[in-house]
């Protein structure tokens, strides 16, 4: 069990370590805001996270027959959650709370994170090949005695975020206002961009391909 428990701790790390939306998200509020609020927004992914960990393992075959189902509305659905949010971080003044006081913290950055992190639930078969990568899979682990695994594979999500967030915000003194600003800027549009295209190819499906709404 302790080594089931160090590969999903494994888990939780390589899972989070992708760059995508969140990690663009932890660093832009890392950079403008420190660490708290980086590492705001990488619990509310670890949360994310953990509900896909429990997912694979106790309702594979359901997770992905639905996926499979209500592939195109989770695109388009994903894809304007993404682009609404990056459009957010782009027009933002990322130095609106700073003027007060740099180190508050807004539930709204938790929410974000899950909320970008539900729009990619694709990130469901990221464990499954994780766990099958680390021999976790095919243990046939359908029972509550793989809470230890899955409570690992949190631990890992929450140490990755916290270091990330904590990394990024020792150099944040060393970056000036303007620069930040276009961080935060780029990192937006990067997002809406990311969603945007999600969105296209759920209406591609849909025009072009035939494939119903459901």
């Amino acid at each position: 069990m302790l080594l089931d428990m160090l590969r999903g701790f494994l888990v939780g790390i390589c899972a989070s370590a992708p760059i995508g939306p969140i990690l663009i998200l932890v660093v832009q509020k890392s950079l403008s805001m420190g660490h708290k609020a980086g590492f705001v927004s990488g619990l509310g992914a670890s949360v994310v996270d953990t509900l896909y960990a429990s997912i694979a393992i106790f309702a594979l075959a359901f997770a992905q027959r639905f996926l499979d189902d209500h592939r195109v509305i989770i695109l388009i659905a994903g894809g304007l959650v993404l682009a609404v949010l990056g459009l957010s971080m782009a027009l933002k003044d990322p130095f609106r709370k700073m003027k007060n006081n740099g180190t508050d913290v807004s539930p709204k950055d938790f929410g974000r994170a899950v909320a970008m992190a539900l729009s990619n639930p694709g990130a469901i078969f990221v464990m499954l090949a994780l766990f099958a990568f680390f021999g976790i899979a095919n243990k046939s682990p359908h029972d509550w005695s793989v809470m230890p695994i899955i409570l690992s594979v949190s631990a890992g999500s929450v140490t990755y975020w916290f270091s990330v967030s904590w990394f990024l915000s020792r150099f944040r003194d060393s970056f000036k206002m303007n620069t930040i600003l276009w961080i935060s800027r780029v990192t937006g549009a990067i997002i809406v961009i990311i969603g945007t295209a999600l969105l296209g190819k759920g209406l591609f499906m849909v025009i072009f391909q035939g494939i119903p709404i459901q």
